[in-house]
């Protein structure tokens, strides 16, 4: 009986248990149901916000759609009414024009009618003229008995005569009044200008001396085996002849700028006492160095006589070169600046620009300052330079107009072209090879007898006059102005000369008759 209680006991327990456990699922399902439900209701509830949410919206879109398609179909509207207005105007004028025009062809089409008529009327004169004339043709030739082409020719000749003689007059008159004012007004210019410009020239030869303290010098110059004169004129390029002159030695070059150096580095070796090679490129390259310096403070100095500001530094030391250039014997540095002194004050008398004036007269030969290897003439170098370090158009032309290569364009460059003339021209400026010269005047002589009607021709006053005596019976007194004019031109184009050549054409007409 013991084992049945426990027993019981349990089956109660799992009965309980049992009972427990349907309770417990039957409140779980009821309260997953009741979720299930409650989600349904939100999830329709969240469905039925969303549908009228998206018509609310879609009835927005929809009007603001229908707005702005109104609002383009009003702008469209408006753009076409204007378009069409255009249109209208535009059509408008058109008719306009095409009313004007077909006026103004009627008119032209009547004025053409009306010319048309005229020409006719004027051929018909033309014609009636022409006959005319040639009736009075025809009896000018029975009245003067020549025909129409001697009549032509003896009318031409008399007009030719008569228009030459008148030519003629004209021009010695034009010349006569133009000579008396422009020499009266020139030679106040040009002599205000000399007389208040000097400058100092110093003629300079292709060789230089050197003074020795004494002969034995000239052995130690030379060298063991002659390696010292080697040295020497290998780095300066120049020639060193020592000969039998009694304590001296000659240096010769054609570049003054090296005959300069190997002058300055004999006289620092003489000094010195040490010569030999070492020593020799030691004082070369010294003198290289004062030459240098030399070049630039000569260029300085030009700048600073002639009143010429902000040039360019290597302008400067192109300009200073010059100082060891000639031309025909005319230290060209020197001439630079009497020719921007004379420039300057002619500038200032016809009341130019004084300072390009200057400017352009000291650089108009800075083309001289370049070694014969650069290929060009000294005008289209100089030139170049002043294009090259920027200076002003008129400097330019002023450098490529001096010598008449180029048209003058400004009054600056006739100016430096007529001071440049006065500088080489003036007396002792300038020296010229004897042969050079004699053979200047014979070319002067061929050219102005080579003319018809030439019997001689003589170049006087060292070559600044030539004197033509010409043929009486074939050159008349008008024909000489001509033929004087026609000479002075050809020597300006064939002959290169300093200052001007007086052309002087001498007729002589002798009356002979005997008493008997």
């Amino acid at each position: 009986m013991d084992f049945i209680i426990p027993i019981v006991v349990g089956l109660i327990c799992l009965a309980v248990g049992f009972m427990l456990g349907i309770l417990f699922y039957t409140k779980a399902h009821k309260d997953a149901e009741q979720k299930i439900k409650s989600a349904e209701e939100d999830a329709i509830r969240i469905y039925n916000d969303t549908i009228r949410s998206g018509e609310s919206r879609k009835k927005e879109m929809l009007l603001e759609a229908k707005d702005e398609i109104h609002k383009s179909r009003t702008e469209h509207d408006k753009e076409v009414k204007e378009r069409r207005a255009e249109l209208s105007k535009q059509e408008r004028r058109l008719e306009q024009k095409e009313a004007t025009l077909d006026k103004k062809t009627e008119a032209f089409e009547r004025k053409e009618e009306e010319l048309a008529k005229k020409l006719q009327k004027v051929t018909e004169t033309q014609a009636q003229a022409d006959a005319i004339k040639q009736q009075q043709l025809e009896t000018l030739e029975k009245i003067s008995e020549l025909t129409q082409e001697q009549a032509k020719q003896y009318l031409l000749k008399t007009v030719e005569d008569e228009v030459r003689h008148e030519a003629a007059m004209k021009i010695k008159e034009i010349e006569q009044q133009l000579k008396d004012e422009a020499e009266e007004k020139g030679r106040e210019i040009i002599a205000t200008a000399i007389q208040r410009c000097a400058a100092d020239h110093a003629a300079e030869t292709t060789v230089s001396v050197v003074t020795l303290p004494n002969d034995e010098m000239k052995g130690r110059i030379i060298g063991r085996e002659g390696r010292n004169i080697r040295t020497l004129e290998t780095i300066t390029g120049v020639d060193l002849i020592i000969d039998d002159t009694p304590e001296a030695i000659t240096v010769s070059s054609f570049d003054p700028v090296r005959r300069e150096i190997a002058r300055l580095a004999l006289e620092k070796l003489i000094v010195d006492g040490r010569i030999h090679p070492t020593r020799i490129e030691d004082m070369v390259e010294k003198a290289r160095k004062e030459v240098d310096r030399t070049i630039r403070e000569e260029g300085e100095r030009a700048c600073y006589e002639t009143g010429v500001h902000n040039l360019n530094p290597e302008l400067v030391k192109i300009l200073g070169r010059q100082k060891y250039r000639t031309s025909y014997g005319q230290n060209v540095l020197n001439h630079s600046i009497e020719v921007a002194h004379i420039a300057g004050l002619m500038a200032a008398e016809l009341g130019v620009d004084v300072a390009m004036a200057k400017r352009a007269g000291l650089l108009h030969d800075l083309g001289k300052s370049i070694d014969h290897e650069v290929e060009g003439s000294h005008v289209q170098l100089g030139a170049d330079l002043a294009r090259k370090y920027k200076e002003n158009p008129v400097i330019v032309n002023a450098i490529e107009a001096h010598h008449g290569d180029v048209e003058p364009k400004t009054v600056i460059a006739v100016l430096v072209q007529a001071a440049d003339a006065v500088s080489a021209a003036r007396p002792g400026a300038r020296r010229e090879n004897v042969e050079n010269y004699i053979r200047r005047l014979q070319k002067l002589e061929e050219l102005t007898g080579s003319y018809p009607g030439v019997d001689k021709a003589y170049a006087i006053q060292a070559g600044r006059e030539v004197r033509i005596m010409v043929k009486p019976e074939v050159v008349t007194e008008d024909n000489m102005i001509l033929l004087a004019r026609d000479i002075a031109k050809k020597i300006e184009a064939e002959l290169e000369y300093p200052g001007q050549i007086k052309v002087n054409v001498i007729r002589e007409t002798k009356a002979v008759e005997y008493a008997k």
